[in-house]
């Protein structure tokens, strides 16, 4: 596998296992969706994700990445990421609940995460979800050889804070391949005084914003795991697996 400024680069047969990996946690999280729904506990989800990759074939990906003890990462409402699934946490009527997965088939990975709406949720839940979801396609459409990394970042950026909404900043997103997490780093806001890396036809990228109505500070909560935010306001989530190519973005992360 080539490499360009310590980033790999995939050659064709190589996305195609990675378009199959993320295919199919496009489609679990397609069921995820179904799901969703007041009165449930969030470790259904999880039970669900764990069996869909038995029937599939596929390792899930996050189960004892650095010790993480799921298959799922569930965050509710001010949770940002790395929540963990619970028979305990029972999902209420305007909720939102961020959800992350990720499998490996082949030796390569999957990623994708979303946040479902639990009923009727709020005006305010509305808009950060269709913001935080509508700042990833802006994202997206800078992913192409010739562009550099901090256009992707930069595109997010400006879209969230143009509706006055925060960005999380000790979370970002990633390469990824045949490891979970790879270089380079994709920060959802422009670092000051770092020049960003050239994109290449070749490199995939997990990009993956996070979104705050308040501040985008984080605490991490005694699990170790669990991150909030400081002000416990909500935070929505939405993630793609992308390719560069000649031909544009490639988003992987799609059900057939």
């Amino acid at each position: 596998m080539k490499k360009f400024r310590g980033v790999f680069l995939k050659n064709d047969k190589e996305i195609g296992l990675m378009r199959e990996a993320n295919r199919i946690v496009s489609r679990i999280l397609d069921e995820l969706s179904e799901a969703v729904r007041p009165g449930i506990p969030t470790m259904a989800l999880e039970d669900i994700c764990r069996a869909r990759c038995e029937e599939f074939g596929v390792r899930p990906a996050f189960l004892g990445y650095q010790g993480f003890p799921y298959a799922l990462c569930c965050s509710v409402n001010e949770e940002i990421v790395h929540g963990f699934p619970s028979k305990d946490r029972i999902l209420e009527e305007g909720d939102i609940v961020s959800v992350d997965m990720g499998v490996v088939y082949q030796g390569f990975y999957g990623d994708s995460a979303r946040t479902f709406a639990v009923g009727n949720i709020s005006e305010e839940a509305k808009k950060l979800m269709d913001v935080t979801r509508e700042s990833l396609y802006k994202g997206i459409e800078q992913a192409v050889p010739g562009n550099n990394l901090y256009d992707i970042s930069a595109a997010i950026q400006s879209y969230v804070e143009g509706f006055g909404f925060g960005i999380v900043r000790r979370f970002v997103g990633h390469g990824i391949g045949s490891h979970l997490h790879e270089k380079p780093e994709i920060p959802n806001f422009v670092p000051k005084g770092m020049s960003g890396v050239p994109l290449k036809a070749g490199m995939v990228l997990a990009i993956e914003p996070m979104v705050t109505v308040g501040t985008h500070e984080v605490e991490v909560l005694e699990d170790k795991w669990t991150a909030v935010t400081k002000d416990r306001k909500l935070s929505a989530h939405f993630e793609h697996t992308v390719a560069v190519t000649s031909d544009g973005p490639r988003i992987l992360s799609l059900s057939d």
